[in-house]
């Protein structure tokens, strides 16, 4: 798999630009706030719908302008293939694969499998739960079409409950709906617990190995799950907040409020995790997650990296090349010495 040439017209500062890519190593440099991660963010939005920042279409589009393009030619299992998006400030995007327009986003997941790795990365350890959630649902995303359709029911109906309890706090009559939302929350609930939980565990082994090479063997660090209700659970907790979701008028139980943990030992790295510790292990959790897209796919997944090597001493970073070797990858740093030092 990998991507041979990209266009983009009126994205972020680009007015327009072409570029062709080599099936290894690619390497943007120049200097900060010139408009490398764009090209990157572009790439990913072509390949995931989504700005890896989790911006709006609207502010990927070049001020004052309505609208911004973007094409992609890439190669798959000897296939050539392109992607042409439309984004649109008032409406939806507007997306076709092979000169053949879709009809919903969903449909592009997992044509390409694209890891996106930046500095902030190097903080899903001790930031806040929703990274490590939108870390899960991302690669599950493009991994598993079921996995992407269950969450798109869960969010829709999540919604749908909360506006249910501020609708009920001015007209307590409705509370007999509830039962109906709860119902369908609690089924696609279940299939995205049961899934994290495999995904989790397909992943804990290899991050184990990957820490342990990179601290030579002094680190056991563990990758632990914390779903906010188990399978069994989730339909009791449920119930039991239904006066408190009622007062605060929103869901206060589900895996909208799922969370990792990182153990060395019985250490929390979250909580008592030196900065070296916590950024060693959201390496390892990187290159882990490479690791098994290459293994789920049997093909290699697309790299970015977002100037990630200057935030990497000498041996990670010889450690973070020398696991992409075979794998396509798009590079930006802010100078090439950087990246020859690195290499």
């Amino acid at each position: 798999m990998r991507i041979d040439h990209v266009e983009i017209c009126n994205f972020r500062n680009y007015e327009k630009a072409k570029l062709d890519f080599h099936e290894h190593i690619n390497v943007l440099y120049g200097d900060n706030a010139q408009g490398k991660t764009n090209i990157l963010e572009s790439i990913f939005v072509s390949g995931t719908t989504k700005s890896h920042k989790g911006s709006k279409d609207r502010e990927l589009i070049r001020i004052g302008q309505e609208e911004a393009h973007i094409r992609v030619l890439l190669t798959k299992n000897d296939i050539s293939h392109r992607i042409d998006m439309h984004l649109r400030k008032n409406k939806p995007k507007g997306i076709a694969i092979d000169g053949i327009p879709i009809r919903r986003s969903s449909e592009l997941m997992g044509l390409i499998n694209i890891i996106f790795f930046s500095p902030e990365d190097l903080k899903i350890v001790k930031n806040g739960p929703s990274e490590r959630r939108r870390f899960i649902n991302m690669e599950l995303s493009q991994l598993d079409h079921v996995y992407l359709h269950d969450l798109g029911e869960y969010n829709k109906i999540l919604n749908q409950r909360n506006k249910l309890l501020k609708q009920i706090y001015y007209n307590p009559s409705l509370k007999d709906t509830l039962e109906i939302w709860d119902e369908q929350l609690l089924d696609y609930g279940c299939r995205l617990i049961r899934r994290r939980r495999e995904f989790v565990e397909q992943l804990k082994e290899i991050v184990y190995h990957i820490n342990q090479k990179l601290t030579g063997g002094r680190e056991q660090l563990s990758v632990r799950y914390e779903p906010d209700a188990g399978e069994n659970e989730f339909e009791k907790k449920l119930k039991d907040n239904t006066e408190k979701d009622l007062r605060f008028m929103t869901t206060n139980v589900g895996p909208h409020r799922d969370d990792l943990s990182f153990f060395n030992g019985d250490v929390d790295l979250r909580k008592y995790g030196s900065q070296g510790q916590q950024r060693t292990c959201a390496l390892s959790l990187k290159l882990a997650e490479i690791e098994l897209v290459r293994q789920l796919i049997h093909d290699q997944p697309i790299l970015l990296l977002d100037d990630v090597l200057s935030e990497l001493d000498r041996n990670r970073q010889n450690y973070l090349l020398d696991s992409i070797q075979d794998t396509q990858t798009i590079i930006t740093c802010t100078g090439l010495e950087e990246f020859i030092d690195g290499s």
